[in-house]
């Protein structure tokens, strides 16, 4: 079994799901000749030609709109947006008609469609290039969300989605594109949209993550010797609240963990579920792990980023309440 990474997992899959269904249209900036800004769909256009890898003029508006239609209409289109940052123009298309088409025809109409772009920081991308919107979609009902932490769940996450009859937001944390390398079957398989992952056992705490902070949690615990479940939530809406409350109740200490701002981010959403549901089990108050409630800074980077050293105080806050 190969080990590759996220880049090349996503690359390889996009590949053999075009070879099985000539329904596939990729539509995005770039993507064509040039195989996009991080050469997630190389080669793709010179092997199944510019009607199926369309490289679109600059406008995120036009794309989402065109890629409705044809998913409406039979087609199983796969939109890219370059960065998540440009998503904006597209906005009022993914919230008012994407998410709503299949509620608004009773069923009639559905919009089979997988919306591809890189997020987050990392990579010295500045305030423009380094934004973490998953928020923004985790609210809209009719909207999957999901975002996979290494090149497997990249691989099985984009074939669930394919397989949905819903939009899927796919969100890629770009600093993880090439980051690490794992295992990844070469025939197609599935992660179930959902489902949580639990990467780590442990006693004392529970630490909840998703996306790239994934990688940095593993390693501050595997580092530091913290006997922690930690867990990978993978899709954020429908979000795993049975894996949640699992956790929370075991441990009675909970930590979460994200890159995006920590006001009503999805540590937020978290933090709810868990009162709600398991507050009687908690030992301590959670504490939530996030990016700063500003614009995402170019120079201070490492300082935005939650890292291990914030991570092993809020570990200590909880541990020693």
């Amino acid at each position: 079994m190969p080990q590759i990474n996220m880049v090349q997992s996503l690359n390889r899959s996009l590949d053999q799901l075009m070879a099985g269904d000539e329904r596939i249209v990729l539509l995005g900036e770039d993507i064509g000749i040039d195989g996009g800004v991080f050469r997630v769909t190389d080669n793709l256009m010179n092997k199944y030609g510019e009607e199926r890898v369309i490289d679109t003029p600059l406008n995120e508006l036009g794309i989402i709109g065109m890629a409705t239609g044809m998913a409406m209409y039979g087609l199983k289109p796969i939109a890219e947006i370059q960065f998540q940052d440009y998503i904006f123009p597209a906005f009022d298309q993914i919230v008012n008609n994407v998410a709503k088409v299949r509620y608004r025809t009773g069923g009639r109409f559905s919009v089979p469609l997988i919306i591809r772009t890189p997020y987050g920081g990392g990579v010295k991308g500045g305030l423009y290039h380094s934004q973490s919107g998953e928020s923004y979609f985790a609210h809209t009902p009719g909207l999957t969300v999901v975002t996979p932490s290494n090149p497997y769940d990249a691989r099985g996450l984009l074939v669930s989605a394919y397989k949905s009859n819903d939009p899927v937001i796919f969100l890629e944390p770009k600093r993880l594109y090439r980051a690490i390398k794992t295992e990844v079957p070469d025939e197609l398989f599935e992660v179930e949209i959902g489902k949580a992952a639990k990467l780590k056992e442990g006693d004392d705490l529970s630490i909840i993550t998703y996306g790239s902070t994934v990688p940095t949690v593993m390693n501050t615990v595997e580092k530091n010797g913290v006997n922690a479940d930690v867990i990978d939530l993978r899709t954020l809406l429908p979000m795993d609240v049975g894996s949640i409350i699992e956790t929370a109740e075991k441990t009675g200490r909970v930590v979460i963990v994200h890159e995006a701002p920590k006001t009503l981010g999805v540590g937020a959403e978290v933090s709810a579920l868990i009162a709600e549901r398991a507050i009687d089990s908690l030992r301590s108050p959670i504490v939530r792990v996030a990016g700063y409630d500003t614009p995402f800074p170019y120079s201070h980077e490492e300082l935005y980023l939650p890292g291990e050293k914030r991570i092993m105080n809020a570990v200590n806050k909880v541990l020693a309440h």
